[in-house]
């Protein structure tokens, strides 16, 4: 768990990392680099959720050997099916991580949303609804391994 008291903004005591896998953690369908060793650091701290359309059919093997769990979503309704996701495991121990329009719901439907504008770019209604954007995934991970950067960011 990872637990955090941002002024303004509130008490974090997170439970679960919830991340979009294309665009997010891989761009091409292969993962980028740094995130298989932040992942497996968090692991120690959360439960690691990877939801995923898998539009190139990749996140399994790509996935293999991080410390997550992999839940393919349907063509359908995508967005509803991750904002579904993280209610599930109760919105407020749930931070979540994306960039695609299909990310929108989950980012706001968990206590932290955070998304990442990377090589695939970001949807701005993603962009809209998040608490916190950052270039990378990777700068992303190292805001939870070194949660006062969250104070610095989102402090009133």
């Amino acid at each position: 768990m990872i637990e955090i008291d941002v002024p303004g903004f509130g008490a974090l005591a997170i439970a679960h990392l919830v991340l979009d896998f294309n665009g997010t953690l891989a761009c091409d369908g292969g993962l980028m680099p740094g995130v298989s060793e932040r992942l497996a650091t968090l692991a120690a701290k959360l439960s690691i959720h990877v939801l995923t359309a898998d539009t190139h059919g990749t996140a399994a093997t790509a996935l293999a050997g991080v410390p997550c769990a992999l839940e393919i979503v349907g063509r359908n309704d995508q967005a509803e099916a991750k904002r579904r996701f993280v209610a599930s495991l109760g919105a407020d121990r749930v931070i979540a991580i994306g960039n695609g329009r299909n990310d929108r719901l989950m980012l706001a439907e968990a206590r932290l949303g955070i998304a990442v504008v990377q090589s695939e770019g970001a949807s701005g209604e993603t962009l809209a609804a998040a608490d916190l954007v950052v270039p990378t995934i990777v700068d992303a991970l190292d805001l939870l391994t070194h949660p006062m950067r969250l104070v610095a960011s989102l402090r009133d």
